[in-house]
């Protein structure tokens, strides 16, 4: 029987299947569901910093009329260290209930925060961090090299004040994806996930109103993170890659194994299909390496990715004209 086991951030999983931070992963009835399921490992829902504020400035506002500043003060921290409290505690449990790794994660904007919630996520028991983070770019004037600065500057920080292992989530928008994972393994990320999925604008024409674009992926969003983990695998080997987006199947799974990945994420999938859908993914990932003669994950992992393959530039852009210059 094959053995499925691997290692993601130092960490021992008893397959490469994680369950992506969600709604999936918001409580303790449903990580130990997913546990059953097979799951390797889960990410637990993010803890917003946006969400914090907002809960915040919902209580100040229903506390309206205070004379106190000293009162409003106290409000402010009460409700944001409550929100934290919570958080805290669901890690706590997660880890109780499940022996499984648990992995943090946390999505902020203002750097000191990061520190913060880091420190206390680690005390809490979590066996890893991950750091949720995207900063959209609109300003004309800017420099693509200050923007990429943030991402390093905080995967420094927060490595310096944790012992436990940081990923960094990235989304696909960098000129130079292998330089900004090299960089940042440099400055204490032990792994990456490609790719985080964001929440997309688009425009009712009826009501003239921004609203949301579709929130799961599909399978074919594969093809957003296939090529660069298999490039990045290759380019950068001191950091663990987590494959994430369009893995619907077994067989995105083994792909993305592949192409270089550690482990892979799921979330849409097990939205749509349950937590079954993980055993049979892990099913077909057993029945494929018996069938190929492979004993464990390492002995394929990476077998079809960059610099493995005998045709490398096949992974490479100019290689889309290539294909679609035989149609008319």
């Amino acid at each position: 029987m094959a053995n499925l086991e691997t290692t993601y951030l130092g960490l021992k999983l008893k397959n490469p299947v994680i369950v992506g931070s969600s709604g999936l992963t918001n409580s303790v009835e449903k990580i130990k569901k997913l546990r059953d399921a097979g799951a390797g490992a889960v990410v637990l829902k993010s803890l917003f910093e946006e969400q914090i504020l907002h809960e915040v400035n919902r209580v100040l506002q229903a506390s309206e009329g205070t004379d106190y500043p000293e009162a409003m003060d106290y409000i402010k921290e009460y409700s944001r260290d409550n929100s934290v409290s919570a958080y805290l505690k669901l890690i706590k449990e997660a880890k109780a209930a499940v022996d499984i790794p648990v992995i943090a994660s946390i999505n902020c904007f203002s750097s000191n925060e990061w520190i913060d919630f880091a420190q206390q996520i680690q005390k809490a028991g979590a066996d890893a961090l991950e750091l949720n983070l995207f900063v959209l770019n609109t300003d004309k004037n800017s420099d693509a090299s200050a923007y990429e600065e943030t991402y390093y500057q905080i995967a420094d920080m927060v490595s310096k004040v944790i012992s436990i292992p940081v990923a960094m989530k990235l989304g696909n928008n960098f000129s130079n994806l292998v330089s900004v994972v090299n960089k940042l393994s440099v400055s204490g990320a032990k792994g990456v996930v490609l790719f985080n999925r964001f929440y997309e604008p688009d425009i009712d024409i009826y009501n003239l109103s921004l609203t949301t674009s579709e929130v799961f992926s599909h399978p074919a969003d594969i093809r957003h993170s296939l090529r660069w983990v298999a490039i990045v695998s290759d380019k950068v080997k001191n950091v663990d890659i987590a494959a994430s987006t369009g893995v619907h199947d077994g067989d995105a799974v083994i792909k993305q194994l592949l192409a270089g990945a550690k482990t892979v994420q799921v979330c849409s999938s097990v939205y749509k299909g349950g937590p079954n859908t993980i055993t049979a993914m892990l099913k077909k990932l057993e029945n494929w390496m018996d069938n190929k003669k492979f004993g464990s994950i390492e002995d394929f992992r990476g077998l079809m990715n960059y610099g493995k393959i005998k045709n490398p530039g096949l992974y490479e852009r100019a290689q889309f004209m290539k294909y679609f210059s035989s149609f008319e």
